[in-house]
């Protein structure tokens, strides 16, 4: 920074400006904060009180500077000029706020200064609407630092932007000048916005995910995941500080009185007992005491998250300071106001943040520590596990008038990734928090069992929904067996699947999904209620008819169908080997991503069912899927060539995780299962179908699952109608498996 001044003076001197002549150059943004970071622009004004010869001063500054290839945003008025601009342009108005003189007379540096200064203190609070207007639409473009898997630095909600907002406010006595976990903050940000742009050498803001770990070494941290999680707590903590600044000053300012001279106190509404609705914000009653009524924090919380108003800055410090911990077991009305919150929808996310922030959470949750900030592990996450959890909440209370229930779906859904974090099945280690929780919230024993199985089978539901057969008898026995037919249970998870599914991010939760997850509940609660598994549903009537014409004319057939769950590719040909890999090829060659896929061979016919969607746009035309069959079968057309050269045309990450194979015995009727998890490729379906084809195993059906960036294929397999697979067997397969996959 030293260096930029010394640089930029010398410029300047050279340029004419001199101590006494009427005229300074000075900086302002962040070279005038001294938080200048590589490849920025520098932010210079000329200012001067009217000397004639300013635009020969200006052009003997700025060309140098151009032609040196610096990049500039600068300007040049006088002081009443700039005065005038920063009334009308809030950004002039901010910037000018980080006057430092460079070069010039001090004086008119200082006048503008102190101007500046002036005039923003006597118009900030009226200007507080349109700093916010400015800040939201500048959130809806960057996201949540916090949440965002690659965060936008500067522009974010939480970034340096919002702490320039922060201390702009502090400068006009509106607020507190930014200290303590947002000063630290703020070092954080700056730190890694500079690495950023160190590592990729280009004016960039946005952290993307393979600049990270280098990032991450520079500023000395172990990897990218532990960056996250502080970025994560930065952009919380300023994001936070923000909300309460707003609010602060909004509920000091006096509204608009209707009658001059009369002064009007805000409308206090009660909301509870102790709790009342003060303004905008909601607060404590003047007789509520937290010391003496252990159940005020929650009912307090519970009362703001229905009204969709925030908690009063000054009545979270008193609760911070007075609320007592709830001792165990948690007395009823505790309890009671804990379900209310989380029942409470969207209204939820604010008022947990805010008891967050201020560890009036952590004391209610002391297991929420490990998942505080913590980042997911894939790209399809949204949200970090803490935030994911609470909006699992927010989309479970849509839910709960579904299940018998709710209290314990909400509770469930609270605490169901709760185990994550830790070096472990999360699913187990959860189970054990849960169970811990629930004791000590004063649940019934059979309530805290029911709890510890929601977060222990919390992904059984789309697990064998989308990697077995739900028609299976042996899909649905193992489920009602693992959950000793407890249908409360069944239908809990059902309902959780969904708030989880919806939690995560866009696209996981889908009609095909639905389907299946619904199609297995009902086959479970039949069993459970003393029914007998029903076999699988037989073709329908236009399947029926194609397989019959396959069979008199030996020519194969193509039949292509959409619902409001998806679209079914069924291929019908004579019985023969390579059909699955074929069919599968020609689906992948068309941008059919498969979902699921069933084989059967009736009458010498060979009848392969795909469940379908396409990767992008609409469905291919029905003759050219069945043209492209045919000619696959008949090896006129050069399948593994054609997927090769369309795979190059889509990127791939530069560390594919290494394929893995796993057996499952007694989870398919009369077969054995291989679950293959891989990288996602185009045509690797094609290539493991060949794999199989090619030792001797039959598919009797698969299904693929594509969580994040990777895909988990499932097939039903014999080996010559045997089910039981001997060791070398296995060995065989699994090598001609692995060596497709990769």
């Amino acid at each position: 920074m030293d260096l930029h001044d010394f640089w930029l003076a010398g410029h300047a001197a050279r340029a004419g400006l001199t101590p006494h002549g009427g005229a300074a150059l000075v900086a302002v943004g962040g070279l005038g904060r001294r938080e200048l970071v590589p490849y920025s622009d520098l932010d210079l004004v000329l200012v001067h009180d009217g000397r004639p010869d300013i635009t020969k001063i200006a052009d003997a500054l700025w060309y140098p500077l151009w032609n040196a290839g610096i990049g500039l945003d600068h300007s040049v008025r006088t002081v009443r000029e700039s005065l005038s601009v920063a009334a009308t342009d809030l950004r002039a108005a901010t910037g000018l706020l980080d006057v430092r003189l460079l070069a010039g007379e001090a004086a008119v540096a200082e006048r503008l200064a102190t101007g500046a200064k002036q005039a923003w203190r006597a118009s900030a609070r009226n200007r507080l609407d349109e700093m916010v207007q400015a800040a939201t639409e500048r959130w809806a473009r960057g996201g949540e630092v916090a949440q965002r898997v690659e965060p936008d630095l500067k522009h974010g909600r939480g970034g340096l932007r919002d702490l320039q907002m922060l201390d702009a406010l502090a400068l006009a006595q509106l607020v507190d000048r930014p200290s303590g976990d947002v000063a630290d903050a703020r070092e954080l940000l700056l730190n890694v916005r500079t690495e950023l742009r160190r590592v990729v050498r280009k004016p960039r803001d946005v952290l993307r995910a393979q600049d990270a770990d280098e990032v991450a070494a520079a500023v000395g941290m172990t990897d990218r995941f532990e960056l996250a999680g502080a970025l994560s707590s930065a952009g919380r903590s300023v994001a936070y500080a923000v909300d309460v600044a707003v609010r602060t000053i909004r509920a000091a300012t006096p509204r608009r009185l209707v009658v001059p001279g009369l002064r009007r106190n805000p409308v206090r509404r009660p909301l509870g007992e102790g709790v009342v609705l003060h303004g905008s914000e909601v607060a404590l009653a003047r007789e509520a005491d937290p010391a003496r009524d252990p159940a005020l924090l929650l009912r307090l919380s519970a009362a703001a998250a229905r009204a969709g108003a925030p908690i009063a800055a000054g009545t979270i410090s008193r609760l911070a300071e007075r609320a007592p911990e709830l001792r165990q077991p948690w007395p009823e009305a505790a309890r009671q106001s804990l379900f209310s919150l989380l029942a409470a929808g969207p209204g939820l996310v604010d008022v947990v943040e805010a008891l967050d922030r201020t560890g009036l959470w952590g004391r209610l949750f002391p297991e929420w520590g490990v998942v505080r900030d913590l980042p997911p592990r894939d790209a399809v996450h949204v949200w970090t596990v803490d935030r994911h959890l609470i909006q699992t909440t927010v989309q479970a209370a849509r839910l709960a008038t579904t299940v018998s229930r709710p209290d314990l779906l909400l509770l469930g859904a609270l605490v169901h990734d709760i185990g994550k974090g830790r070096d472990a099945d999360h699913s187990v280690v959860g189970a054990a928090l849960a169970t811990r929780i629930g004791e000590r919230l004063g649940l019934p024993p059979e309530d805290v069992r029911t709890l510890t199985a929601l977060v222990r089978h919390h992904l059984l539901l789309p697990h064998t929904a989308t990697r077995r057969d739900v028609q299976d008898p042996a899909t649905v026995l193992r489920v009602v067996d693992t959950l000793g037919g407890d249908r409360v249970l069944l239908e809990l998870l059902q309902a959780l699947a969904e708030a989880d599914s919806l939690a995560v991010g866009p696209g996981v939760w889908s009609e095909w999904k639905a389907s299946l997850i619904g199609a297995l509940v009902e086959r479970c609660s039949t069993v459970m209620a003393g029914g007998a598994v029903s076999p699988p549903r037989s073709l329908d009537e236009r399947q029926q008819e194609l397989a019959r014409s396959v069979a008199e004319s030996g020519r194969p057939g193509v039949l292509l169908s959409t619902d409001d769950s998806g679209t079914t590719v069924t291929v019908v040909a004579a019985d023969r080997a390579g059909l699955l890999a074929n069919a599968t090829g020609v689906l992948a060659l068309n941008s059919l991503e498969v979902h699921a896929a069933t084989a059967r061979v009736e009458d010498g016919v060979a009848l392969n069912v795909f469940r379908v969607s396409p990767r992008f746009g609409s469905p291919p035309d029905v003759t050219l899927l069945r043209e492209q069959l045919v000619r696959a079968i008949e090896g006129s057309l050069p399948l593994a060539d054609r997927l090769i050269r369309k795979e190059q045309d889509y990127p791939r990450p530069a560390e594919v995780a290494e394929p893995r194979v796993l057996w499952f015995d007694e989870e398919a009727s009369d077969a054995v299962v291989l679950e293959l998890r891989a990288s996602d490729q185009i045509g690797l379906l094609y290539r493991v179908a060949q794999a199989l084809q090619r030792t001797g195993a039959d598919v009797r059906w698969a299904r693929i699952a594509t969580p994040a960036a990777t895909v988990v294929n499932s097939f039903a397999i014999t080996v010559g109608g045997r089910d039981q697979l001997d060791e070398p067997t296995r060995r065989k397969i699994e090598e001609a498996v692995l060596a497709a996959a990769r």
